[in-house]
């Protein structure tokens, strides 16, 4: 196989899968270790992927998370569709947990006028709507996480051992279509797997940039959700598939 064609292979593969590792790439191009190794460095030099230890991951795949106001702007628009679609999936009374992160505020702004609604929430951004709400707003311990905004840390988690959810609202820095849900970062990780833990109804909305690029910590897995609310034109059939045979239901917004 040529070289070119080679690095054609590899870039659908990584495409596909989100990330891809050097042993992948050997077995499935059949290739030596040294070949593959030095097939990963050529398309890091050249841009058309980004190198790590032992494997490949997409060139625009961001290694550190990008500010709160930068994803605040972010698909403005998209977002409050997002979160009055997953609004529409939960009880007009209850306890929920809302996470943290821009379009889990959508969800949280959609509820605000639901005064059977009591809601537990990590995020500062949602917590300061508290004033106008009809909800009550409850907020989780811990410490600030300035780059999402979010409460976490030991403080978090032990709150949450003390309390149930009829349903949890989780988004996710990144989505691998096999394997589920990413975020960033240990301590914003251990809050969702507790939230999620907790809840009867567990439902993760999610917009369609954050599919194929999982991020560095995996939280849960497609069958540790009810549903999925996303962006209508990231669902080709191979995810759709993958949703299914969890036995998720997907609600799909937007155009295609």
């Amino acid at each position: 196989m040529l070289v070119p064609e080679r690095h054609r292979l590899i870039r659908r593969l990584l495409s596909e899968r989100g990330s891809i590792s050097l042993q992948e790439i050997q077995a499935r191009l059949g290739i030596s270790a040294a070949t593959a190794r030095r097939d990963a460095e050529e398309l890091s030099r050249s841009g058309l992927a980004r190198r790590i230890h032992g494997g490949l991951l997409p060139p625009d795949f961001a290694l550190t998370e990008p500010t709160y106001s930068r994803k605040a702007e972010k698909a403005a628009n998209l977002k409050a569709l997002l979160g009055e679609a997953t609004a529409r999936i939960l009880p007009e009374d209850g306890t929920i947990f809302i996470d943290a992160g821009t379009t889990c505020l959508e969800v949280g702004k959609a509820l605000l006028d639901r005064p059977r609604l009591r809601i537990f929430t990590n995020s500062i951004s949602l917590l300061g709507l508290a004033s106008t709400a009809k909800a009550t707003l409850s907020s989780l311990g811990g410490e600030l996480r300035r780059v999402s905004l979010a409460l976490t840390g030991a403080l978090a988690q032990d709150w949450l051992e003390r309390l149930r959810f009829d349903a949890a609202v989780l988004g996710a820095s990144g989505i691998d279509p096999e394997a589920g849900a990413y975020t960033t970062e240990l301590g914003e990780a251990g809050v969702k797997i507790e939230a999620l833990r907790r809840s009867r109804l567990r439902i993760l909305v999610v917009h369609g940039e954050k599919w194929g690029r999982p991020a560095a910590v995996h939280f849960a897995p497609w069958t540790a959700f009810h549903h999925v609310v996303t962006e209508r034109s990231a669902l080709g059939p191979d995810r759709a598939a993958a949703l299914a045979q969890a036995k998720v239901l997907v609600h799909a917004v937007g155009a295609r």
